[in-house]
């Protein structure tokens, strides 16, 4: 029989089940590396990866994911995605993948739902924007970790464990390869190598699925033999390429993530595709160059005036500029208030800034 408190010490519970049951290439709650910083943890119910998944899901930050630009700005149809809904879908392929391996499922969605948070207004349009305008540059995924470690919670931070933190910096791959075989381009645990996987496997289906709503697209231009491949609908396309990296990382049982040589191509096909017919596609590249501006005038105009409140820009206490110092942080300031506006926000401030108001005789 279990004394009372060895039967409410869940958390050990949950531990002790990730020893007997994950993969010996899991990473376990229990042998964490650690937070950032040093705290009491005296929760009994969660694992660390599970409070760092709360403490994600409870930020502001990631409840403003809901108004901020995946491929089409600002849409105003129900249907299309969001950063918000990105993230959703990644962190359900990627729960899907770390079940199948035997992963921690925790570890996997914290990552999963934290990757995209330093995103900024108007997708990579804002992102491009602030890496041109702010001197230090700019990534989404550094933002991203920028906001768990210093701009949630009023400054303090969310204070995620370092598995955490790794698989958020070390999840964007741009153009590169998927899965590189170099060790320090990818995430150090295989639940960051998931989610690194799903991110792209997830935008590839959206926002193909996404243009053929926006009547860019047909589902019969995808090349015929991307289609016999993958199949011709996004539900088949994402069962296939998740069931290939299932397979063949079972299959060669080395340490790490695999997809098959034919299915790397045919998403490297299927992204340059994307490219090519989607994001830059005359349409988006119009309303791409008009988000650019928008960044770009409130960018500069903050330089010279305060904020317009210090509630959602807690962290840009002005001062006067005299020195290299003053002038970094204050860009500082500047990028990070920016980089964490909705599109509707921007948009709605750009008005206030810049848009003449009618006149009224009282």
């Amino acid at each position: 029989m279990l004394s009372a408190e060895k039967k409410m010490n869940i958390r050990g519970q949950l531990e002790e089940a990730e020893k007997q049951n994950l993969s010996p290439h899991a990473c376990l709650s229990s042998e964490s590396r650690g937070r950032l910083h040093a705290e009491n943890d005296s929760c009994n119910l969660r694992t660390v990866f599970q409070r760092d998944r709360d403490r994600i899901i409870h930020s502001k930050t990631f409840r403003r994911l809901k108004h901020k630009t995946q491929v089409f700005l600002a849409p105003t149809g129900d249907h299309y995605r969001t950063r918000l809904t990105h993230v959703l879908e990644v962190s359900q392929i990627a729960r899907t993948i770390a079940v199948c391996l035997r992963l921690n499922e925790y570890l996997t969605e914290a990552i999963a739902l934290g990757h995209d948070l330093g995103h900024t207004p108007f997708g990579h349009a804002g992102e491009y924007s602030l890496n041109k305008l702010h001197p230090g540059g700019f990534k989404h995924y550094i933002q991203s970790l920028r906001v768990v470690d210093f701009l949630e919670n009023r400054g303090k931070g969310l204070n995620l464990t370092w598995e955490v933190r790794n698989g958020i910096i070390k999840h964007s791959k741009g153009y590169r390869d998927i899965l590189p075989e170099e060790n320090r381009e990818l995430p150090a645990t295989l639940e960051g190598q998931a989610v690194r996987v799903a991110d792209i496997i997830a935008y590839l289906n959206h926002d193909m699925d996404d243009a053929l709503r926006a009547g860019m697209l047909k589902e019969t231009d995808l090349p015929i033999h991307l289609r016999q491949v993958v199949g011709d609908n996004p539900s088949r396309r994402i069962d296939a390429m998740v069931r290939d990296l299932v397979m063949e990382t079972l299959r060669l049982d080395d340490g790490r993530l695999r997809l098959s040589p034919m299915m790397q191509d045919i998403i490297t096909d299927m992204r340059s595709f994307l490219y090519d017919n989607v994001y830059r596609d005359e349409l988006v590249h119009n309303e791409f160059e008009k988000a650019q501006k928008v960044i770009r005038d409130l960018y500069h105009f903050f330089l010279e005036h305060e904020f317009p409140n210090k509630e959602e820009a807690p962290f840009a206490k002005r001062t006067l500029v005299s020195g290299k110092q003053e002038e970094k942080q204050l860009h500082r300031h500047v990028c990070d208030f920016i980089a964490g506006m909705t599109d509707r926000y921007a948009l709605g401030l750009y008005n206030q800034v810049f848009m003449p108001k009618p006149w009224t005789v009282l």
